[in-house]
């Protein structure tokens, strides 16, 4: 067997390509069309096959806490990150049916589903077009879960199969003609039991006038929308909630790989992963997740073939500052928590996947050699349409093999760092083989992604 030791050493390692600091444009082209499933049944593409990179922020609380001001000020932040997607929620969890919104308004008279105070859904336009004209899909939540199976929450249950259909034709029909809308039903909710009936008439209400958008389902934690739905026609791809008490691997293997493997093939992504300052296990002594735990399961979700990944923040999902009561020990205010280091780096993913041809990225655990038995510190690999990838959460040396990957003798080979969105220089070519890599340096949190192409 032959072996070769690659190694690119910190001081010759010249970076040539730096990541541009903020996205140019608008953040997606409507002009492309509709979204819709791609051929292979793995992605979302437009209408004329252009590739669609879902990266979602998680901002629950968009509608019903900020100001349009403030609404400016975040959407053209996300816009300027490279985010795709806002996700967010008509009815809100906080008191969502009975404190106004900034503009003054509650979403329904008499918290009748039936009868929706049009005042605040004027409000909901003025943002989904706002949205527009940044390029920004909303991945739009009718309601919060509390308001069909409260448990947590401020509730109250206000839904019946019967509203529920009636309230989603109502949305359907308002929203049809939007170009930036994802329907996502659920919002953190399990699907089965009594509530499995609500939910459906609620899709089948929207589909029945709205012919043109998306819609998936958002669950509770470390739970997916197939365990329910995965066989009803209106479930156009598969989202899970990996939450935010795991701490390594184990849970995107879990979650991402029993969906990926599922029949009819469907895509599938984490709506709601760890997100950045929130505790652990909503624990504030187990400290709180870091820029780098969202990066890492960022990327080993993109590399395992979801179709896309959504950020999010404590203090953002929330909307927090001073003037309301934290939820799950947030401190500090949404303001200044937009320009946390996990969300720069989505950037950084966008500018990397939309270089290739991600839309044929499979998972290719073979390559890896050796590092990839330690969930904590896992390396993951995959393959495509002439390239391959190697992710490493802590810069720790790897033995890979490409023989199976490549039909040709060499390859060229380059380490990008997901941190700043910067390559290595020079492109080093190597010969098919067995061989080690090892970053430019290495240490908890360090990640690393190794870009190998064909010649």
């Amino acid at each position: 067997m032959k072996s070769f030791f690659l190694i690119i050493s910190f001081f010759c390692s010249i970076l040539i390509l730096n990541a541009q600091q903020s996205w140019q444009g608008k953040s997606v082209d409507f002009s492309h069309g509709d979204l819709k499933v791609s051929e292979n049944h793995r992605y979302l593409v437009h209408a004329d096959g252009t590739p669609f990179l879902y990266l979602g922020d998680t901002a629950w609380e968009l509608l019903h806490r900020l100001s349009k001001d403030d609404t400016k000020l975040y959407l053209e932040n996300r816009r300027s990150k490279g985010f795709t997607v806002i996700q967010t929620v008509i009815l809100a969890e906080p008191n969502g049916l009975t404190v106004p919104n900034a503009e003054g308004e509650t979403p329904l008279i008499d918290n009748d589903p039936t009868k929706p105070n049009e005042a605040y859904f004027k409000h909901v336009d003025w943002v989904l077009q706002n949205a527009a004209e940044k390029g920004l899909y909303v991945g739009l939540l009718p309601t919060w879960g509390d308001k069909v199976d409260k448990q947590w929450g401020s509730g109250p249950e206000i839904f019946t199969k019967k509203n529920a259909k009636k309230y989603g034709r109502w949305l359907g029909k308002r929203y049809a003609s939007f170009p930036n809308v994802i329907w996502i039903i659920g919002g953190d909710r399990k699907g089965g039991e009594d509530n499995f009936a609500i939910w459906n008439a609620m899709a089948e209400g929207i589909k029945s006038k709205d012919k043109h958008h998306l819609l998936t389902y958002h669950p509770s934690g470390e739970s997916s929308s197939s365990e329910w739905f995965h066989h009803c026609n209106w479930l156009d791809f598969n989202t899970y909630q990996s939450g935010h008490a795991k701490e390594d691997y184990a849970i995107v293997e879990k979650m991402l790989g029993h969906d990926y493997n599922l029949k009819p093939v469907k895509p599938v992504m984490d709506s709601e992963p760890r997100y950045e300052n929130i505790p652990k296990n909503f624990k504030k002594e187990n400290g709180v997740f870091s820029a780098a735990d969202s990066r890492e399961i960022m990327y080993q979700s993109l590399l395992g073939g979801a179709c896309g990944h959504t950020y999010g923040c404590n203090e953002i999902w929330q909307m927090y500052s001073p003037g309301f009561s934290p939820v799950i020990d947030a401190f500090v205010p949404w303001k200044e928590a937009l320009d946390f280091k996990g969300a720069q780096a989505v950037l950084f993913a966008r500018e990397l996947f939309e270089s290739i041809d991600f839309t044929t990225i499979q998972p290719a655990p073979s390559l890896l050699l050796s590092g990839n038995s330690d969930y904590k510190d896992m390396a993951v690999a995959a393959i495509g349409k002439d390239f391959a990838m190697v992710y490493l959460p802590n810069g720790n040396r790897v033995s890979i093999n490409l023989e199976k990957a490549f039909q040709t003798e060499s390859v060229k080979m380059c380490w990008f760092n997901p941190r700043n969105g910067e390559y290595s220089n020079p492109w080093n070519e190597k010969v098919i083989g067995n061989f080690e890599v090892q970053p430019p340096v290495s240490g908890e949190g360090t990640d690393w992604l190794l870009l190998i192409k064909k010649k």
